[in-house]
Order: C-alpha cells, then sequence, then structure tokens
C-alpha cells in the first residue's frame, strides 16, 4: 500500500480515497446521508464522502439542539472554485438552520505563509468574505473573526493546549515544524474548540467541513478535547471531508498555481480560455473518441459540471452518458461549459461588487 501523506500546509494530492476508511478511520459519509432530509448536490454526488461522528451532529440538529459549524479560510491567495465548493456547503449548512462561525485564519497566513498583514486583511475581506456574502451567505447570521482580534480566554487555549501535547507526537502528526508552524497548529485548535467555551455559545455539538488534508487538524483537535473534557467540558469535534477539486492542468487546484485554477473575480475571457485549455478525458482522436466514448472521471471540465456548474441531476447524468457513447465531443463541450462558465461569472461580479460594500461596513477589522 502506498503511503498516504497529509499535509495541511503542503501540497497532498489523495488518488485513492478509498484508503482513508482504512488508514485514518474516516467513516463513509453515505451512512449519514440519510440523516439530511434535503442534501446538498455536494452531497448526493460524494463530492462529500467522509465524516468523524457527523451522525451524533445530525442526530442533535434533529432534536433541536444547537450545532455550530466553524471554518476557516486562510487569506493567502485569490478565492477559486475549490474555495467555494467549500463556501456552498456552509450556505446550505446555514440554510437549514445551523449557526455558522468562520475563522480568517490571518496569523496563519502571517506566520507559515509570509503573508504581509495588511495584505492578508485586504485579501481576506475583498477575496474570502466579499465572494462569500455575493454566494449567498447570510452575515448577520454568522459569526466571522480574525485570528489577530480575538480575546482572552480563545487565547487562553492556545497556552493551555501546549501543555498537553508532546513535541513527539506534534511531529508524528505534522512532520517536521518550524516555532510558526507549532503556534499556527496550536491556534488552530482554539479556532476549532473554543466554541464549546461559554464565552463563545457553549456549543456542545461543533463540526468542522475540510478536504482530507486537514485531517491532522482534526485529529489533534479531537485527542485534546479528549485531554480537558473535565477541566474545560470539551468534546470532540465532528469533521466531514469533501475531495479536492483537480486543477485544470492536472494536479490540485491551488492559488498559488494560477494555471491551475478559476478564481471567481478573474476577467472572464481569462476564465474561459483556462476553461478551453483544460486536460479532459478525450481520446487522442475524434476517430477514437466516437468510438471508445470520453472519461468524464478524467475530464476536469466535466468536474466543474459535478462540482459547479450543473445543478439539475438528470442534465448531469445526460452529458455523462452522451461522453462515454462517444456523442460529445470535447470542443463541443467545452464551449457548453465556457458559455455557463461565463453566465456565472458575470452574474456573481455583480453579486460581489454589492458584498463587498456590505462587508466593508460590518465588519470588526483587526486594528493593529
Amino acid at each position: 500500500m502506498d503511503e498516504i501523506k497529509l499535509d495541511p500546509w503542503g501540497d497532498s494530492l489523495v488518488r485513492d480515497y478509498e484508503k482513508l476508511f482504512t488508514v485514518f478511520g474516516i467513516r463513509p459519509f453515505r451512512e449519514v446521508l440519510p440523516l439530511l432530509d434535503k442534501p446538498h448536490l455536494l452531497h448526493r454526488r460524494g463530492v462529500v464522502f467522509g465524516h468523524r461522528d457527523f451522525d451524533r451532529v445530525l442526530q442533535a440538529y434533529r432534536s433541536g439542539e444547537k450545532v455550530a459549524l466553524l471554518t476557516g479560510f486562510m487569506p493567502s491567495g485569490r478565492f477559486h472554485f475549490g474555495h467555494k465548493m467549500l463556501m456552498d456547503q456552509i450556505i446550505y449548512y446555514q440554510s437549514i438552520g445551523m449557526d455558522v462561525i468562520i475563522a480568517i485564519a490571518d496569523i496563519e497566513a502571517y506566520v507559515v505563509r509570509r503573508i504581509p498583514r495588511q495584505e492578508a486583511l485586504k485579501i481576506a475581506v475583498e477575496e474570502y468574505i466579499a465572494n462569500a456574502v455575493a454566494l449567498g451567505l447570510d452575515l448577520s447570521r454568522a459569526r466571522i473573526y480574525f485570528q489577530s482580534n480575538m480575546d482572552a480566554p480563545y487565547y487562553r487555549l492556545v497556552q493551555m493546549f501546549s501543555q498537553k501535547v508532546s513535541m513527539t507526537e506534534m511531529e508524528a502528526i505534522y512532520g517536521e515544524l518550524s516555532p510558526g508552524k507549532i503556534m499556527a497548529s496550536l491556534t488552530q485548535m482554539a479556532d476549532i474548540l473554543h466554541p464549546m467555551l461559554k464565552e463563545y455559545g457553549g456549543y456542545k455539538h461543533v463540526f468542522v467541513p475540510v478536504g482530507p488534508d486537514q485531517d491532522p487538524h482534526i485529529r489533534l483537535a479531537r485527542d485534546i478535547a479528549d485531554r480537558f473534557e473535565s477541566e474545560l467540558g470539551l468534546r470532540r469535534p465532528a469533521s466531514t471531508y469533501h475531495r479536492f477539486m483537480t486543477g485544470l492542468n492536472g494536479g490540485k487546484m491551488s492559488s498559488s498555481k494560477p494555471d491551475s485554477a478559476i478564481f471567481l473575480l478573474e476577467p472572464i475571457d481569462s476564465a474561459v480560455a483556462k476553461l478551453k485549455r483544460a486536460l479532459t478525458g478525450g481520446r487522442a482522436t475524434v476517430e477514437e473518441q466516437r468510438r471508445l466514448g470520453g472519461v468524464p472521471e478524467a475530464c476536469s471540465v466535466y468536474e466543474m459540471y459535478h462540482y459547479h456548474l450543473v445543478t439539475s441531476d438528470e442534465e448531469l447524468l445526460n452529458i455523462y452518458r452522451r461522453c462515454v457513447r462517444g456523442e460529445l465531443l470535447c470542443g463541443e463541450d467545452k464551449q457548453y461549459a465556457a458559455e455557463k462558465l461565463a453566465r456565472w461569472m458575470e452574474e456573481h461580479r455583480r453579486k460581489w461588487e454589492h458584498a463587498l460594500s456590505l462587508v466593508t461596513s460590518k465588519l470588526d477589522l483587526p486594528s493593529f
């Protein structure tokens, strides 16, 4: 079995998601899907593939108990469709009545990515928060905070957690560590667990939707919760896991690799050009594709349909069938996807402009 290495600060790429069930003890999401009355398309289509204790969270939610979703964004680059996938989940959970807490990891961006603080704040507001509101996040029903702007009980957790975690344990989880990564990790633990304190809502049920590369943080947070259960009343956070979006040129979609990603605010002609250059599951020749059919599972254009551009399951299935039968060729497919993408981005840009003015008037930004 090939070793699976999950690095929350690196470029982890998972090729066999089934191995995560056996190696790390993640459970299949299909087990809990019946507990969602109206699942999001990302749930229905298997994009959200795994969980830890999410059944407990959903049972509490169905019983009318308070549930908090905790998520975070590190403002180190532009907001792309991989980020949108996570935000779509957050907006869905907010729409069914769950509380939403969003951490802006400006401290982590500063110490790990070395992003100047004022630049990180600008990226956070213009790229992450304004895009989130434009996508449908209700700002009045969400708590958004900056790590650098939190108060004493939050930072007390960072200090207390360091007492019950050893360097050997952290190196086993994360590999080689710098002082900045140690601080970033402990601060992430405070992000995940602080909603359980009475000062921040006293939530008994907290869950974190993440990509599998963030599972090291989740595992450490669950261990720390066990160690502080009697002292602070902490409980293991639950988590859900979504697949990575494949980059347009293969690999993982990433802000640091502009050709791999479509950014929500980039010029439409640039986005369309990237999509038309994207790797597909097409065959070497038209004749071969008509005879053998395409391979949608290996096509980044089909993935854009699957995750974002096609909301109808019936339409998605029709595209899939036409591709595998050799009826839909890559040129026609890319043109159709490009038209859908252009229309969506044009409408989103209008929403973003309105959202930005709202966000700048409502947010409590760090003052130093």
